[in-house]
């Protein structure tokens, strides 16, 4: 703050606080003009003004916080760049208090940082504290729930676009991923689109109409463009994050309309890596929470 704007802020509190210790105290002196009980003329809806001072109780409570606030300024900062004698800072409690946290649970976190994932799933404090994580840096995209929303997974139904088993589930919390479906507006005409769209449906249970004489020309158009990355089978690749086509599960929806998009615009998504923001041990607490959530019965068993 350059000493401008110091000056300028000392200047405008310090008039304030002696504006109104000056407004209390000519008031207080001020004698009326009539009896006691005399209205000054004002009338609203009824209602009428009189003219007699503040009563002495309220007046002093306006002087105890005009005392309380001069003795503020003189303890913490709030004249420009004047400290206060305390010589607090936000900078200084904020550390104050973090330091106050880790010396509290840093060491659970190297403790069960040492631990395995599944061994985790029977330690409730560990994923209680994994889940408390989550919900301050996850549930933007997930939801609160881990549920997630259309373009955002479902981290509850144990279907994994990149693999669920603990170490991968930690690799996509550091790490990120990345994924790319490339468009296909410009390779395949209209007719190979809603022929393609038919064929998938009809490797799904979903309840709609498939069109029949469509489901040869999809087969080709999808062997031809997409069973590179889905495989032949339609069952996807972990390895590639290429999703599988017949487990009823739609990142981006699955209506006829969504998926034609879906082939036709493609689709970029992207998890962001979390090691610089949580760090390894955070991590791994928030890997235990995610990977408990479709392991139940892993937890019952252990």
């Amino acid at each position: 703050m350059s000493d401008f704007w110091s000056l300028y802020i000392i200047i405008i509190t310090v008039v304030n606080i002696l504006g109104c210790l000056a407004l209390l105290y000519f008031t207080r002196k001020k004698k009326q003009s009539g009896q006691e009980g005399e209205t000054t003329g004002h009338v609203y809806d009824g209602i009428e003004e009189y003219d007699n001072p503040l009563p002495r109780w309220w007046l002093w409570l306006f002087y105890i916080t005009i005392i309380f606030s001069v003795i503020y300024l003189i303890l913490y900062p709030g004249l420009g760049k004047y400290e206060g004698v305390l010589g607090w800072t936000q900078d200084k409690q904020y550390q104050e208090e973090v330091a106050i946290t880790d010396a509290k649970v840093l060491p659970l976190y190297k403790k069960y940082s040492a631990m395995d994932i599944p061994a985790l799933l029977n330690e409730p404090q560990a994923i209680k504290m994994g889940q408390a994580i989550f919900a301050n840096t996850c549930f933007g995209c997930h939801g609160a729930d881990a549920k997630g929303s259309l373009g955002f997974p479902d981290l509850t139904d144990n279907e994994w676009l990149y693999g669920g088993s603990p170490a991968q589930i930690k690799h996509s919390i550091l790490k990120g991923r990345n994924g790319v479906m490339p468009e296909w507006k410009d390779s395949l005409s209209e007719d190979d689109i809603l022929a393609l769209s038919s064929y998938i449906s009809s490797k799904n249970d979903f309840e709609r109409p498939v069109i029949e004489t469509f489901l040869a020309q999809g087969e080709t158009a999808y062997n031809q463009s997409c069973a590179a990355c889905h495989g032949r089978d339609l069952k996807g690749n972990q390895a590639l994050g290429a999703p599988n086509l017949t487990d009823g599960v739609w990142l981006h929806g699955a209506s006829p309309g969504l998926v034609k998009d879906v082939i036709r615009h493609g689709r970029i998504n992207r998890m962001p890596g979390h090691e610089s923001i949580l760090g390894k041990d955070k991590s791994h607490l928030v890997a235990a929470y995610v990977y408990s959530l479709s392991n139940k019965k892993e937890k019952s068993e252990n």
